[in-house]
């Protein structure tokens, strides 16, 4: 796991892994050697995530950004710094600039997608070649190509036999 995982100043691999925990809230931050003793981060106790995300992305990100303010809450570059955590949902955007380098250096990519169980892309497919057999078979039926309409019929009840629980159309 660690193996994957960049620094997020200066992107070659973390080797040192912080994780801090506010107010009940887990904030993570993944270093090499180098940057960590740069940033004077080797004694945890004095340590700030958020003064160190700041950091780096001030140092990955040529943009300005001390003069960022978010405009639905007025949350500031040093309001985040100080709490380590948003004041909205609009600071995310306001902030972009700042965060997408520190995401990118955290994720796979800046967009969280989620995850969909296995069994349900499974049984989405399903449905989804049931409902195509179902029209093939209606213009099968229409257009009078019966063999074609019972090759569909037999390939219709293996899906729901294999779905188990459809309901009969």
């Amino acid at each position: 796991m660690a193996s994957n995982l960049k620094c997020q100043i200066c992107g070659k691999p973390a080797t040192v892994h912080f994780t801090q925990i506010v107010n009940n809230k887990v904030h993570k931050i993944d270093l090499c050697e180098a940057c960590a003793q740069a940033k004077g981060v080797t004694d945890p106790s004095g340590f700030s995530l958020a003064d160190l995300l700041v950091k780096a992305a001030l140092n990955t990100e040529p943009v300005a950004t001390s003069g960022m303010r978010c405009e639905k809450c007025g949350f500031t570059q040093a309001d985040f710094k100080k709490y380590g955590r948003f004041g909205c949902p609009s600071c995310y955007d306001a902030f972009k600039e700042m965060i997408d380098p520190m995401l990118e250096g955290m994720h796979k990519g800046v967009r969280h997608v989620g995850k969909v169980p296995h069994q349900a892309i499974s049984r989405q497919s399903l449905h989804a070649r049931l409902n195509k057999l179902e029209t093939d078979l209606t213009e099968a039926i229409k257009s009078e190509r019966y063999e074609d309409a019972a090759r569909f019929r037999d390939e219709i009840a293996q899906v729901r036999s294999a779905v188990g629980d459809l309901p009969q159309r």
